[in-house]
């Protein structure tokens, strides 16, 4: 498996997740230019990722601009053809203004940007980037965000329920799924989904910021770990 890390105007993770994945994960990594035409060879084997950060500012509303860039026609289609995509913070805005995945992120609940670790929890391992982690795990790993508010409607929710595409839910340190627990007033504590078919992922937590032991934090390593098993299996 490849890597394609979509860099736009304000994006401020790339540099982060291109150094874990190809020096922590020793992975092979292609830079994509917004605008870009092309994948520039990756294939529906390969992922595509879109890191955290403020692109285009986050005018208009986060990632509202970003989901016109050139780049997005071609990760679109590479959704919609069964390869893997995976967006953070920033990049989940992303997905879910291009319709690649439901719902929005609005502005917190305080009204305030809020950066510090938080506690998740995986709903089931049965995804591309849960299938290393236990039942019951608990994950520390850090936000950084003023829009990571999830919203749907009620029966988008009840759908992303009984299709299992919820994926991580902000928890206490003992894995308890509770309101204290939320940072930000997501509803049911989401952290992060996928779409249905499960080639598609978003998340507000940032795994490349807990993946290498001088930071005191590889829980994050945990999800790139389970994605590379999608390879080999």
């Amino acid at each position: 498996m490849k890597f394609g890390v979509v860099v736009f105007p304000g994006s401020n993770c790339d540099r982060d997740m291109i150094h874990v994945l190809q020096n922590v994960m020793q992975q092979e990594v292609k830079i994509l230019w917004h605008k870009d035409h092309s994948l520039q060879g990756l294939t529906t084997d390969d992922c595509i990722i879109l890191p955290g950060g403020f692109s285009y500012g986050d005018y208009l509303r986060c990632g509202a601009i970003a989901r016109f860039s050139p780049i997005m026609h071609q990760v679109i289609e590479h959704a919609n053809q069964g390869g893997l995509v995976w967006g953070i913070c920033n990049g989940f805005q992303i997905l879910c203004e291009s319709g690649l995945l439901p719902g929005a992120l609005l502005r917190n609940e305080n009204q305030k940007f809020i950066c510090k670790n938080v506690y998740l929890t995986a709903t089931h391992n049965e995804s591309a980037i849960t299938r290393n982690i236990l039942q019951d795990e608990v994950l520390k790993i850090p936000i950084a965000h003023a829009d990571g508010r999830y919203y749907a409607d009620e029966n988008t929710l009840k759908n992303l329920k009984r299709n299992g595409q919820i994926l991580f839910q902000y928890c206490n340190a003992d894995g308890d799924v509770l309101p204290e627990a939320n940072p930000n007033g997501t509803l049911l504590n989401i952290a992060g989904i996928c779409n249905e078919s499960r080639n598609v992922f978003g998340m507000m937590p940032h795994p490349e910021r807990a993946a290498e032991a001088d930071l005191n934090n590889t829980d994050g390593k945990k999800l790139f770990e389970s994605l590379l098993e999608v390879a080999i299996s």
